[in-house]
């Protein structure tokens, strides 16, 4: 258990220096240059490791009773968190609706899993990375000021090409969800 918390934490933390420190942040970078990005790619690397280690290593036991319709809710999210989750860095109109796509893709993936399972190296992993997203989404607005909406220039065609891939990458994370995650989804 510790090492999943520590994994989350650390995931976190090297999440908000950017945020909470940009100035310092500015400073590295410009002393570094690209040995800064790599050690913070090695560091949020680490962060999955010992979150992967931690998760493995965590006796599931209960905390919380789950609501009998919780375990579908993640049938009908994930495709939804994923395609916000993508779209982060693509022409997708979304982007002119919502700030951040990509932390609210993993607020909703990390809350659909807190209602599908009620133990504790969940509450460890979702809830961490749940308050994680949240957090992150109020350090950015406060460093970033205003909002300006971004020019989309988005066509039916690459929507239609977007959903096509969200739908192939989600029917793939079902297939594979027991060897990362541990738990099987069907049978």
């Amino acid at each position: 258990m510790i090492l999943l918390i520590l994994g989350v934490l650390l995931f976190a933390v090297i999440h908000w220096f950017p945020a909470l420190m940009p100035a310092q942040r500015n400073q590295m970078l410009t002393r570094m240059g690209n040995p800064y990005k790599g050690l913070f790619a090695l560091a949020i690397v680490a962060s999955i490791v010992l979150i992967v280690l931690g998760w493995r290593g965590t006796t599931a036991y209960p905390v919380y009773e789950t609501p009998g319709w919780g375990r579908h809710v993640p049938f009908i999210i994930m495709p939804i968190a994923i395609w916000l989750f993508s779209s982060t860095h693509s022409r997708a109109r979304i982007r002119r609706v919502i700030r951040h796509p990509m932390l609210v893709g993993v607020g909703l993936w990390a809350g659909a899993h807190l209602l599908a399972n009620g133990d504790i190296r969940s509450v460890i992993l979702f809830g961490g990375l749940a308050t994680w997203a949240v957090v992150s989404i109020a350090l950015i607005n406060r460093r970033d000021g205003a909002w300006v909406k971004p020019e989309i220039n988005a066509t039916i065609a690459s929507d239609a090409r977007s959903v096509v891939i969200v739908l192939v990458v989600y029917a793939v994370l079902m297939a594979l969800h027991r060897h990362f995650a541990g738990v099987a989804l069907f049978g």
